[in-house]
């Protein structure tokens, strides 16, 4: 009996910890950024519920790692337009990534990263830091936005639906479009998930990562191809897509809320399947009842 029971409690265990994926916290999400930090987490705080967003000016100044543990469950990092601060600013997202909190990059974080060279960028890039870009998901394509025969950036883009792969950070995305540009420029590195590319190819030829992560010890860095503050309607030619824009972003931090459960090593892209609870209370049963016929066959009959 105490065998049968014994196993009953293990598979309980062990379904437990396959398909009991827990629900999407609340987080709160601290957006970084040398430009728009405020808008944009103005913007997600209106269009996506669940999560509470605070921006943070990382223009000329760095946050205190202690302050951002304490402050932020998930941080938000992108640019807009290159800026010096950005290695000093890379290195504390860095280690707060060490923490195991997730960090989640946007367009144009790729454009100051240091293996970027567009002659169409104002200014050189600055790197992030060795610290983040040994952990961030994706490399530049050498550019960090696709660009025109003349080194112009932001061609329109079209998420490859045919790459789509289910996982929680794919849950509802049918569809999305950069139709004035601001997307793309990346290439995945060794190691990386990519769960969604953009029909249009990176700089290089290759398939341009639009949804992917990356796991690295504690770590665990998301990386979405599309300018978070696309929709604040800043710049010339902002504004201008349409689709599940909201919705990749909000699986962005419902993922990392959850501290990217899910993440089936090695990195493969396979979401743990979840079952809604009267299946996993059906399921839980039927392993009961198979526990106890196991039982019966063991135990002796009295005499």
């Amino acid at each position: 009996m105490k065998t049968a029971c014994s196993r009953a409690v293990g598979v309980i265990a062990l379904w437990a910890a396959l398909f009991c994926t827990p629900a999407a916290q609340a987080a709160r999400v601290g957006v970084l950024s040398n430009n728009y930090a405020a808008a944009t987490a103005a913007d997600f705080a209106a269009k996506i519920s669940g999560h509470t967003f605070t921006g943070v000016d990382v223009s000329t100044s760095v946050p205190a790692l202690a302050s951002l543990t304490g402050a932020f469950d998930v941080l938000l990092l992108f640019e807009d337009g290159v800026f010096a601060n950005a290695p000093l600013v890379g290195n504390v997202v860095a280690a707060f990534a060490a923490t195991g909190r997730p960090v989640v990059l946007g367009t144009f974080y790729d454009q100051d990263r240091s293996d970027v060279s567009n002659p169409a960028l104002s200014s050189p890039p600055h790197g992030w830091g060795t610290a983040l870009e040994s952990i961030d998901p994706n490399t530049t394509d050498g550019i960090g936005v696709r660009t025109d025969a003349a080194g112009v950036p932001n061609l329109p883009r079209t998420l490859n639906t045919a790459t789509i792969v289910a996982h929680p950070l794919t849950v509802g995305v049918s569809a999305l479009s950069a139709t004035t540009g601001f997307g793309g420029g990346n290439q995945a590195k060794s190691g990386t998930t990519v769960l969604a590319t953009w029909t249009e190819p990176n700089a290089r030829g290759f398939a341009d990562p639009l949804i992917a992560f990356r796991v690295s010890g504690a770590t665990c860095v998301i990386q979405i191809g599309i300018a978070p503050d696309y929709a604040v309607g800043v710049g010339t030619g902002y504004g201008g897509f349409t689709g599940n824009f909201y919705t990749v972003w909000k699986n962005a931090f419902d993922f990392g809320a959850t501290n990217c459960f899910g993440a089936a090593p090695p990195n493969t892209g396979i979401a743990v399947p979840t079952l809604s609870g009267n299946g996993l209370a059906l399921t839980l049963l039927l392993i009961v009842a198979a526990a106890f016929s196991q039982r019966r066959r063991f135990v002796r009959p009295a005499r």
